[in-house]
């Protein structure tokens, strides 16, 4: 996908230090039990831990970020470096390894760090997971799902607590994106803009060909506009897991006058056509969105794919520009 092309430049970053040997911050007391924890992950396998995990790898970004946001910092991350240009809601703590790829991790250097756990994804392929289950005890967890991806979010988010003792921690964080969805709505309804239509999209640049994904209903960022209220402007289908679409330069004539927010990164040349290749775009630049200046850029550093903390910064941005 192309969630694994976005940082392909990532360089290496320094190793692991003694300082940041990934412990558990005591966000919540129950992290303190030593009683043995079992689990049922994504795939129906059965997951035990002699006590809440400390020394924690994390293949994925989301994963990572819940790790971080419970109290835990992770001892390995994937792709260290576009974790740190994709993610600034929730900053990495201390120099964690960095283990390779999203798509492809190293087994080498994750049994290296003698983990107590492995937490990746089913986007991995079946053989990696059954290499990494050789490694650590894995949890596997189910990194999205159109039908409901706002409660596949906090369901990951509740499971990695669990495994984590961080449940307390995993409640105040519920509690808070909840709230945040409650304010952010009425800002909308106090402005206006309640029932606004709007779609929101990312783009990227492949040999000089423009690709437009759109983030439907069944997307995290879709789910949570929905929540605040607005109205999805794509009618395109998107994937069972992400809710995610392509399109093309054309295919956004089919948007009529909406509102139109993206996220870009300065530190991916490739990501931002839409203030890039296209301010030369005959059909861009007839959109009506366009010539009305209802093109939001949303800050960088918001993970689409993250977790509460990243929805949060998500949904104070789209209510800062839509109410500017």
């Amino acid at each position: 996908m192309r969630r694994f092309l976005l940082t392909a430049a990532a360089a290496t970053v320094a190793a692991l230090t003694l300082t940041a040997c990934g412990t558990t911050e005591p966000a919540a007391d129950d992290a303190k039990t030593a009683e043995p924890i079992t689990l049922t992950d994504a795939s129906g396998a059965k997951v035990e831990l002699a006590g809440p995990a400390k020394k924690v790898v994390g293949t994925e970004w989301n994963v990572v970020e819940s790790l971080i946001s419970l109290g835990v910092e992770p001892i390995g991350v994937a792709d260290v470096k576009g974790y740190q240009t994709w993610n600034t809601a929730v900053p990495l703590k201390g120099e964690p390894k960095d283990i390779g790829t999203r798509g492809e991790p190293s087994m080498d250097t994750i049994a290296s760090l003698k983990p107590d756990l492995v937490i990746a994804t089913s986007d991995l392929p079946p053989a990696a997971l059954q290499q990494l289950r050789k490694v650590a005890p894995v949890l596997e967890v189910r990194p999205g799902d159109a039908a409901d991806p706002i409660g596949q979010m906090t369901k990951n988010l509740d499971l990695i607590a669990r495994a984590t003792g961080t449940t307390a921690q995993s409640d105040k964080l519920k509690q808070d994106f909840q709230a945040k969805l409650d304010q952010g709505k009425k800002a909308l309804a106090d402005a206006g803009k309640a029932g606004a239509p709007y779609a929101f999209a990312d783009g990227y640049v492949v040999s000089n060909q423009v690709s437009i994904r759109p983030y439907t209903s069944g997307s995290l960022i879709g789910g949570v506009n929905e929540k605040l209220g607005l109205k999805n402007a794509w009618t395109v289908q998107g994937d069972e897991a992400y809710g995610l679409a392509t399109s093309d330069v054309e295919g956004l004539t089919k948007l009529g006058d909406v509102e139109f927010a993206y996220i870009g990164n300065d530190g991916d040349k490739d990501s931002n056509p839409f203030a890039g290749v296209l301010a030369q775009d005959k059909v861009w630049t007839s959109l009506p969105f366009v010539q009305k200046g209802n093109v939001n850029r949303l800050p960088d550093g918001i993970w689409m794919f993250g977790g509460p903390q990243s929805m949060n910064k998500y949904v104070d941005s789209v209510v800062a520009a839509l109410t500017k």
